[in-house]
């Protein structure tokens, strides 16, 4: 296992993206279509925040703390995009090592770090998925 690679090699870059006109109804369907948790929000390339499935959830439970399916108009009418998303995200740079994303992640407050460059452009993301993957690799 080398110490210092690069996060760049375990990110992933063939990414889903979102931006702030979508309707959460949208994002919502995008999340569980495509199996993921996390999917970030961009203005042009900028990355400006990141939305998970258990943000969306959180808001469309029922009354009996169920999730309901048939809710997509109120979700779209209570909420909007840049209300929902997570904007206090924790980035890493490609360049940055995966012990450092590692570290970022064994905190157990987020499940997926946006890569970054040094405009905030987009690059990739890694997520916890990912670090286990490299692990396995290894061993």
């Amino acid at each position: 296992m080398r110490h210092n690679e690069p996060v760049s090699h375990i990110m992933s870059s063939e990414l889903l993206t979102v931006h702030g006109a979508q309707k959460v109804s949208e994002v919502y369907e995008l999340l569980a279509e495509n199996r993921i948790h996390h999917v970030p929000v961009v203005d042009g390339k900028v990355l400006v925040g990141l939305i998970s499935s258990t943000d969306i959830i959180k808001l469309s439970l029922d009354a009996y703390g169920t999730p309901d399916s048939d809710n997509k108009e109120y979700l779209d009418s209570q909420f909007s995009i840049d209300k929902v998303m997570s904007t206090d995200l924790v980035t890493v740079k490609p360049d940055d090592s995966i012990r450092s994303a590692a570290e970022a992640l064994s905190t157990g407050t987020h499940h997926s770090l946006p890569v970054v460059d040094g405009d905030g452009k987009l690059m990739g993301i890694v997520t916890t998925t990912d670090l286990v993957n490299y692990l396995l690799a290894q061993y």
